[in-house]
């Protein structure tokens, strides 16, 4: 879904609907819809949907033009922002209506996002082009994707932001 060629591209409920239902029949549990042309464009504007038991490996961007911008449209997202050795240094919750629905995060911050209920979508914002993460970007204390431990890691970071 996307505007035909110099028509502007609406982000309304049909299409928070449209991505969150890719990502819930995704293997990943989560789905882009880029609005960037393509890897190599110099701005990247994306939705990001997300559901709950998806797992983001804890990472950096250590190019310093690859700060990162979240602001959560539908759902709750946890963000948790960790030191060099894996130390949860904070957590902040995210929400569209809440206190807090959105983040800037510096490149070279170790950080992960986890979907707290189903259908939540952030809009996302970095500094192209698009490049796989490198074996220094990765976090070396935390499991990989696939990884046997990492679904029982990424609820112990899900746990943080138990309602209560």
């Amino acid at each position: 879904m996307s505007a035909p060629a110099g028509k502007p591209l609406l982000i309304d409920r049909e299409l928070l609907d449209a991505v969150s239902g890719e990502a819930r029949h995704s293997p990943r549990q989560r789905k882009n819809r880029n609005f960037h042309r393509d890897d190599a464009a110099v701005a990247h504007r994306l939705l990001n949907a997300i559901e709950p038991g998806s797992y983001l490996m804890p990472h950096r961007h250590l190019d310093a033009h690859k700060d990162e911008t979240m602001v959560v449209l539908r759902g709750r997202l946890g963000v948790v922002f960790f030191d060099a050795v894996g130390n949860v240094e904070q957590t902040v919750l995210l929400q569209a209506t809440g206190a807090v629905c959105g983040v800037d995060i510096p490149h070279a911050v170790y950080h992960t996002v986890l979907a707290l209920e189903p259908g939540t979508v952030m809009l996302e914002a970095k500094a192209g082009p698009y490049l796989p993460l490198d074996a220094a970007e990765k976090a070396p204390w935390a499991p990989a994707e696939g990884a046997p431990e990492a679904a029982a890691y990424a609820q112990s970071l899900s746990e943080r932001f138990a309602r209560g």
